[in-house]
């Protein structure tokens, strides 16, 4: 799939559609993975590697966010016969990818 990013504006950033994608995959990729094996670990089905700490599994939990090829897939499936929305998919995706880098 070719990613193009021809059409986007700077009015793209701001509309519900890409900063929907950004907070789901920023936050609640976040808050799921963490929780998830954070729930594992407290219940005792799996450990915390040695030598790790929580705020390690944090930082794994974050770098989920980086979800790039999968949300685009599901962009294009989502909506087929509106190129404007999956153009704002393609922000919030990259808005998310960034984010999720940085932090």
């Amino acid at each position: 799939m070719q990613v193009s990013l021809s059409g986007i504006t700077a009015n793209n950033f701001v509309d519900s559609a890409p900063l929907g994608v950004a907070l789901g995959l920023v936050i609640g990729k976040q808050l799921g993975v963490y929780a998830s094996a954070a729930l594992a670990i407290r219940f005792g089905l799996v450990k915390l590697p040695q030598g790790s700490n929580w705020f390690q599994l944090y930082g794994v939990a974050a770098l989920y966010g980086i979800g790039f090829t999968m949300s685009l897939l599901i962009g294009v499936l989502a909506f087929p016969n509106s190129p404007h929305l999956f153009d704002e998919v393609k922000v919030g995706v990259l808005i998310a990818s960034t984010l999720s880098a940085i932090i």
